[in-house]
Formats: structure tokens, C-alpha cells, sequence
């Protein structure tokens, strides 16, 4: 790979020029030791910020949590990684979908409060798992969570969340409440994936909301109480904040996300190091504590869960621009946003129809990833190890299989985060006592 002539960075600056600052050549990156004249770096972390924005969003408006406040620990978190990893990783830590199933059953049964004990605990585990792998290498994580049981947890997160799309889960929210609203948002989505090329085909999801949502006002289906928060919302300001409460019931709800946040930070340094030809397995550490520590800090103070957002990096392989600066952009960026209670305010006048609309697509393109994992890892189902670890995992996180001892109670996908890892190692360990193998013996395939 060729690279670009730079001038000597300042001593004022981690980043040096890369080249005259306003192109960059064929078959040249800009690395994230690297910048382009400040200017365009503003344009392209403006970009990360809209690129993040439709999912992060997304998060608190389903599990109730103030908009503002995790837009504002989601810029604060990705700053604080960016710190951590030593200027070397180019993320966005935003919303992760991973803690919306557990959050809903979390906050069930104590509140608000009680959800953020459960992602402050997690958030300090990957901490510490972050801490071990930088002291012992990452090897040992390809070997605790291969790709059929990370394709496994992935999918029934997104299968679990499924009635959430329809009515909130037994609220009486989402599709169910304004089919009409929904339906149009979904179909603005799917119309928008394919009018659209390049950077606004991404922004398909935030283009459906803004759609249904004009829609809802049109049709006098706003709630007034929102509408009316949102004249009051003053224009600067701080976010709403809430301190954790801990609960063993949280806790055990919530602590199954961490296989998530493993694997989508794993999946995310391995894809930035492709790109950007460097290789990253020395950073892997850093980034797992990195953002466990911005989960940890969100969730003492309100905010969502956070994790590395592949969105972001689909912007840094179409702009070929991976300089950490951008994101320096983009973390001030969203802190500020998060300091503006009007702008929290008009999120949160974004109705239930629109919500289920959008919900629909997306909670199946977490499903769907995790299909996806498994193809583009070339996981085989002619092992009845493999087969058996993602059927069962699936349909237990599918079903919300639930599990109650005393006063804790263990919901889908904490029960198919666990099948999954038992089956696997389970039957990997009888079959090499027994001597049995892929070759020598194939599970039951069904009949189409």
C-alpha cells in the first residue's frame, strides 16, 4: 500500500498531515495517526455523528431511558475510549442493542434505577476482561466464544426482542398501536435502502423516523404531553441524570450482554485493522476496557450501554478516512447535543407507531447478523456440534424461554447465552472423549 507524503506533526498535535491535506490518493488511507486539514476533518466527523445518530437514539426511546443523556455518554464514552486506546482506534461507542431485552425485564422490576446497576456491572466486567487480555493476548477468546456460538447469541437477541416490535412487549406499544404510522415508516426505510447510494442509503432508518414522524403530526397521533414538553425544553441545559441501584435480579439479567460486547469490539478492531493494513492485536485489550469503562460510566449516570458502532465503520471504508480526529469531532459533537434539552425533547415526541415501524427492521438485522456471522465465517452445519448449539440457543432466545429460582428470574436471551456456550464445549468435550467426529458421525438435518 502506498502512502501519502506528511509533514512532521506539531508538537501541539497527535495527527500528522496527511499529504496537502484535501485529497488522498488511489489506493492510499488516511490512518488514524493522520488527519486532513481541519475542515474536512469537521465534515467527516459530522458524518460519523449522523451515521451513529438513528441507532443511538433509537435505544432510549424503546427502553425509556432520556435520549439526551445517552447522546451525551455516548460522546463523553467515545472521547474517554479514544483516550484509553492510546489515539490508535478509530470507534464511535454508541447504543447497543444488545442491552434493550434485558434492560426492559431489568427495569420491570425495579426501575430505571435498577437497569443501570446491570449495565454498570457489566460494563466494569469487560472491564476487567479487557484488562486480561491485554496481559494475556485474545487468542483465548476465539476459543471461549467461536463464531457459531457469537452468530448464535446475536441472532436470538434480535428474535427475542421481536414482540417488543409488535407491541412493546405486552405494553400495547409499537406496530400494534398505530399500524397505519408503522407500516409507512417501515416502508419509507425499505424505499430509502435502495433510492438512495452511498452515505444517505445508511441513513435509512433516521430517514423512515423522520417520514413516520411527519406523518404522525399530519394525522394529530403526536402525544400532546410530549409536544408539549418540547415548547417548554429550554435550548441549553443539563441532561436528565439517574444514579444505579443494584439488584442480583439485574445484574443476572444484564450480565449475558458482555458475550455481545465482546465479540462486536473483537469483530470491529479485527475490521478496522483489514482496512487500514495494521495490525491491531496488541489494541484489543484496550479497546475492551475502553468501553467498558464508558458503560460503566454511562450507567452511573443515565446512559444507555455502549458499544463500538459498525455504522461508523461503514463511513470509514467509504470516505477511507480511519484519523482518529474525526472522532474527537464526533464525540465533542454529541456531548453537545447532549447538553440541548429542546433537542431531547423533540426525540422523545417520537410516537409508538414510528418506534414499531423502525424496530421491525431493525431488531431483524440483529437476527440476521448473526446469520451473517456464521456465513461469513464459514461456520458448518454438517457438525452436529454446531448444528445443535445455534438450534437450540436460537429457539430458547426466540421463545423468551424463562427461568425462575427464589427471586431471580432468567429471560431468553440469558438462557441462549448460556445454552449456546454449554452445547458447544458440552458436546466438543463428550466428542473427544468418545472419539467421535464431523466426519464420522452427522447430526439430524431436517427435511424441506
Amino acid at each position: 500500500m502506498t502512502h501519502s507524503p506528511t509533514e512532521p506533526r506539531s508538537r501541539w498535535s497527535p495527527w500528522q498531515l496527511h499529504g496537502d491535506g484535501r485529497s488522498i490518493r488511489p489506493g492510499d488511507v488516511v490512518h488514524p495517526d493522520e488527519r486532513l486539514s481541519w475542515p474536512r476533518t469537521v465534515g467527516v466527523g459530522v458524518q460519523h455523528v449522523v451515521a451513529m445518530f438513528g441507532a443511538t437514539f433509537t435505544v432510549p426511546l424503546i427502553t425509556g431511558f432520556p435520549p439526551a443523556t445517552t447522546l451525551f455518554f455516548s460522546g463523553l464514552g467515545t472521547l474517554l475510549f479514544l483516550l484509553i486506546t492510546g489515539n490508535r482506534l478509530p470507534s464511535y461507542l454508541g447504543s447497543s442493542f444488545a442491552f434493550i431485552a434485558p434492560v426492559l425485564a431489568a427495569k420491570a422490576g425495579g426501575g430505571i434505577p435498577s437497569a443501570l446497576g446491570g449495565i454498570v456491572v457489566v460494563g466494569a466486567v469487560l472491564a476487567l476482561v479487557g484488562l486480561v487480555v491485554q496481559r494475556a493476548g485474545a487468542r483465548w477468546i476465539d476459543a471461549f466464544m467461536p463464531p457459531v456460538v457469537t452468530g448464535a447469541i446475536v441472532a436470538l437477541i434480535g428474535l427475542n426482542l421481536a414482540p417488543v416490535a409488535w407491541d412493546g412487549g405486552g405494553s400495547g406499544t409499537g406496530v400494534k398501536a398505530q399500524p397505519l404510522i408503522a407500516v409507512v415508516t417501515l416502508a419509507a426505510i425499505l424505499v430509502a435502502t435502495v433510492v438512495f447510494r452511498g452515505f444517505l442509503a445508511r441513513l435509512s432508518i433516521l430517514l423512515g423516523v423522520l417520514v413516520g414522524w411527519v406523518l404522525a403530526a399530519l394525522l394529530g397521533e403526536l402525544d400532546p404531553k410530549a409536544v408539549t414538553g418540547l415548547k417548554e425544553a429550554a435550548w441549553v441545559g443539563l441532561p436528565q441524570f439517574h444514579s444505579p441501584s443494584f439488584s442480583l435480579r439485574a445484574v443476572v439479567l444484564v450480565i449475558p450482554v458482555i458475550l455481545v460486547l465482546i465479540a462486536e469490539n473483537a469483530g470491529h478492531v479485527k475490521a478496522v485493522a483489514a482496512m487500514t493494513g495494521r495490525n491491531l492485536d496488541r489494541d484489543m485489550g484496550r479497546a475492551f476496557l475502553g468501553d467498558g469503562i464508558a458503560t460503566v460510566l454511562a450507567g452511573s449516570g443515565g446512559g444507555s450501554g455502549t458499544t463500538t458502532y459498525a455504522e461508523n465503520i461503514g463511513v470509514m471504508a467509504a470516505t477511507r478516512v480511519y484519523s482518529t480526529a474525526a472522532y474527537w469531532v464526533a464525540g465533542v459533537a454529541a456531548v453537545l447535543l447532549g447538553l440541548c434539552p429542546k433537542f431531547g425533547a423533540l426525540i422523545l415526541t417520537v410516537p409508538a407507531g414510528v418506534l414499531g415501524g423502525a424496530t421491525t427492521a431493525l431488531y431483524g438485522l440483529i437476527a440476521i447478523l448473526g446469520a451473517r456471522i456464521w456465513i461469513e465465517n464459514r461456520v458448518d452445519f454438517h457438525d452436529p456440534v454446531n448444528l445443535m448449539t445455534a438450534a437450540v440457543a436460537v429457539i430458547i432466545g426466540a421463545a423468551n424461554y424463562t427461568l425462575t429460582v427464589g427471586d431471580l428470574s432468567f429471560n431468553g436471551i440469558a438462557l441462549g447465552t448460556a445454552a449456546a456456550l454449554v452445547i458447544y464445549h458440552g458436546m466438543r468435550l463428550i466428542a473427544h472423549l468418545r472419539g467421535t467426529t464431523t466426519e464420522s458421525r452427522r447430526g439430524p438435518e431436517p427435511e424441506l
